[in-house]
This record gives C-alpha cells, sequence and structure tokens, in this order.
C-alpha cells in the first residue's frame, strides 16, 4: 500500500493500524519523514475494554482533535489493507464527521 500512497505536509497520509487489543493511526509526511499528529487506543483514559468499534470511534474523535491541533484539514486515507468494514469503516466515519478530508 505505501508504493501507491504516500502523503505530503499538505495532504499527510493517516495509516491506521489494529491489533487484537489495540487501535493506532499517524497522520505522516512522507516527504520529510515525519509524523504529524498521532492517536492510539493506548491511552489510558479513551476508553476501557478490547479493540471493539467503540474503541475505534474514540481514536478517531482523538486522531481528528490532533489533526485540527496541527493544522490538518485533509488527509490521504491507508487503512494498511485491513478491509474496509468495522473498525476501520467507523474509524474514517467519525474523521470524516470532524471535518477532516479524504
Amino acid at each position: 500500500m505505501r508504493k501507491k500512497i504516500t502523503g505530503t505536509a499538505e495532504r499527510p497520509r493517516l495509516a491506521v493500524f489494529k491489533s487484537l487489543k489495540h487501535f493506532y493511526a499517524q497522520a505522516i509526511d512522507d516527504i520529510n519523514g515525519t509524523t504529524l499528529a498521532a492517536a492510539s487506543s493506548l491511552i489510558p483514559d479513551l476508553v476501557s475494554g478490547g479493540g471493539n468499534i467503540k474503541v475505534a470511534r474514540a481514536v478517531g474523535e482523538l486522531m481528528a482533535q490532533n489533526c485540527k491541533k496541527a493544522g490538518i484539514k485533509k488527509i490521504v486515507f491507508d487503512h494498511g489493507g485491513f478491509g474496509y468494514c468495522g473498525k476501520i469503516k467507523a474509524f474514517a466515519e467519525v474523521l470524516r464527521k470532524n471535518g477532516l478530508e479524504f
């Protein structure tokens, strides 16, 4: 996927990874090799309880806030080979609802 999708400072690549227990997201500028914003379910105050859709939505809210702080309005969505359903879809819907443009 990374060969096909690249991010810039103006439109970073939002990379998503999920495991059985946690959900991670980063806004990455591939040209400079820097992470502009990040969020994950590792934050203790976020939501308790495994890697479900509720956690993905909470991480999406946090990621949207972090992107707004970093001045990011447009992204390239990289779901990392995971199917666009379930947690990934819930995460993306929250980002769109909070004003990020794909």
